[in-house]
């Protein structure tokens, strides 16, 4: 029996699973008084701005994945906002600037986070949305926990948020001082912000679907659009330039721009159908991941061996140079999916995992599509780490596994929600963006404007290229996994910027293939590849690099170097933040969580 360092939570009332325990105990509120997962997901989403202000905000995006029951949809609500109008590479050109860079204000999409939320709560929720969003501005008011990655984090930028950034030592800096672990972190600003746009919907109209409709044109087109033009107008702040620059998104923009439906693209795994965001996320990756680990289950039946690493890693390395050279909006660019998804091209691709490490660049080869990677130059970028570090770069907790106590980067970035409800519907959430260390606090708001658009590129015919109303190529990458009836069997996701479909694909064939429960799957050994240019500034590659938890044999790494992966052993319990939903045949529902950071919970009845 494989270890487990807590069960498998089962019920048959609901469950609710995410990366801090308070949002995982607002959704499961929600339920206890009648709402549904998509209540639950909502209440819960808005509950980990406040909780997890380092990973997330409201002014970030949120891609989300659900099943209705009633109707047997699956759908993806697209969170994720484009690049505003005035965001063209000549605009960055003029600048100086070769490459986006990831904190202040010129890397900031259209924020897409609550008007996704409230789209989803307007279209599938029940509760009135006082309900939904009291609990988040409650904590806001009196506080939530300090855990220990956000104490790091704080501590990380105490220097630059002095320095650079007031607004954001008023809000996380105690006089000065990194805060305590025993005293609660309030953010009265943002809980203002919450209850105006509250108060402000309420009083506009009765209708409970009216009053979210009221709550949406409040953000787009009302104190809070007009609070980022004025800020982003008025104001200019240093960033990774050695610039002070001000912020190109205008009110128009938020006008403009409202959260929407797509279809998932899907994949056949194992019985299952799985269902990811297009290629304006990463999501497919995960579906070519499981296409080629089809081809090669053989070497994948043991997740104990050094076979089983090897060949996830070698997989990877295939389907992210894809993801490099194909991916990309496909309402801009043409993205050949179908090529990309189908059978023969997995069986080609899988041809190319042998049993030595390969680490070179290999893309796929589709005539008439994608644009080649100067993979050299992203495997050769010269950088100061420590410097990039003290200013929060990219997705800045995803950095490195530096669990020793002191400044620097720290483990796990974004958030994950995960919810079922016993009415079978589901949810799967990832909510990112927006974070304390991006950019400057707006101080009439209390929170952050993004920095997604640090991945998109400044090579015009790249798939990934900058272009006013073009969705960056997002890493956030929700999942929902059909059972062979169609019906929903899980929902599932992480933190964790280029790993979360590696983490993702590693749960999913343990689970579907091997045979473990969702919480063994999610406690075994994490491992994964850098070997790819990454998606956060400065977007540098490390040929043949892995790391793998040191729980591991020393045998184990020893075989992994000896087939010619660069191996780092990371800290014990680093790789892999999956909260998992679902429902099982026989109709119990279960929950999972990662025990990594000791914040994540997984709750139900």
């Amino acid at each position: 029996m494989e270890f487990t360092t807590r069960p498998d939570i089962t019920g048959h009332f609901g469950i609710a699973s995410s990366t801090h325990w308070l949002a995982s105990q607002t959704a499961m509120r929600m339920l206890e008084i009648g709402g549904n997962a998509f209540d639950a997901a909502v209440a819960g989403g808005l509950v980990l701005q406040v909780a997890e202000p380092h990973l997330n905000g409201p002014l970030g995006e949120v891609p989300i994945l659900l099943h209705h029951a009633d109707s047997g949809a699956t759908r993806v609500v697209c969170g994720q906002g484009p690049a505003p109008a005035g965001a063209t590479i000549d605009t960055f050109r003029a600048l100086g600037i070769d490459q986006i860079p990831g904190t202040g204000l010129l890397a900031t999409a259209i924020p897409g986070a609550f008007d996704a939320w409230m789209l989803m709560l307007r279209d599938y929720g029940t509760l009135d949305l006082a309900e939904v969003m009291q609990p988040a501005i409650d904590y806001a008011t009196h506080g939530v926990p300090m855990t220990l990655k956000l104490i790091k984090s704080i501590t990380q930028l105490r220097g630059w948020f002095a320095a650079e950034w007031p607004e954001n030592a008023a809000i996380y800096l105690d006089n000065g001082d990194v805060p305590s672990a025993d005293k609660p972190l309030k953010n009265p600003t943002l809980a203002g912000m919450y209850t105006r746009i509250l108060h402000e919907a309420t009083g506009a109209a009765q209708d409970r679907s009216d009053q979210i409709e009221a709550a949406r044109n409040v953000w787009k087109t009302g104190f809070v659009a007009e609070s980022i033009d004025r800020f982003c107008r008025t104001t200019t702040h240093p960033d990774v330039t050695g610039q002070r620059n001000g912020g190109l998104l205008t009110g128009d923009d938020m006008a403009g721009w409202s959260a929407f439906y797509e279809d998932p693209f899907t994949l056949n795994y194992r019985g299952h159908t799985v269902c990811k965001t297009g290629p304006w996320g990463q999501g497919p990756v995960l579906l070519q991941g499981l296409a080629l680990a089809e081809q090669l289950e053989d070497h994948l039946r043991d997740p104990n061996s050094a076979n089983f690493y090897h060949t996830l890693i070698e997989i990877m390395k295939l389907t992210y140079a894809d993801r490099e050279t194909y991916y990309g909006d496909p309402n801009v660019v043409q993205v050949p999916m179908a090529q990309l998804l189908g059978r023969d091209y997995a069986q080609s691709r899988a041809k190319l995992v042998g049993n030595q490490a390969n680490n070179t660049w290999r893309p796929g080869d589709i005539p008439g599509f994608g644009h080649p990677v100067d993979y050299h130059s992203a495997a050769t970028k010269v950088f100061d780490a420590e410097a990039l570090a003290a200013m929060g770069l990219g997705e800045p907790t995803s950095k490195s596994d530096n669990d020793s106590g002191d400044p620097g980067p720290v483990t796990g970035d974004t958030c994950q929600i995960s919810v079922v409800d016993r009415w079978g519907n589901m949810v799967s959430a990832t909510p990112s963006g927006g974070w304390m260390e991006s950019s400057p606090v707006i101080p009439e708001l209390g929170v952050c404007l993004g920095t997604r658009l640090q991945m998109m590129s400044l090579t015009p015919d790249a798939p990934d290229a900058l272009l006013p109303g073009k969705r960056p190529r997002s890493t956030l990458s929700p999942t929902i996994v059909l059972n062979d009836a169609g019906k929903p069997y899980m929902a599932l996701g992480t933190p964790g910027g280029d790993k979360q479909d590696q983490w993702q694909l590693a749960f999913l064939v343990r689970h579907l293939l091997c045979g473990m429960s969702p919480q063994q799957a999610n406690d075994a050994p994490g491992f994964s590849s850098t070997h790819w240019p990454g998606s956060f500034y400065p977007r540098n590659a490390e040929p043949g690099h892995m790391k793998i938890e040191a729980r591991n044999s020393r045998e184990t790494v020893a075989a992994l170097t000896a087939r010619g992966h660069v191996v780092t052993t990371a800290p014990p319990w680093s790789e892999g933040w999956i909260c998992s939903a679902m429902i099982t045949s026989e109709g119990t529902l279960c929950g999972s969580a990662s025990a990594r950071g000791m914040q994540a919970y997984a709750i139900g009845r």
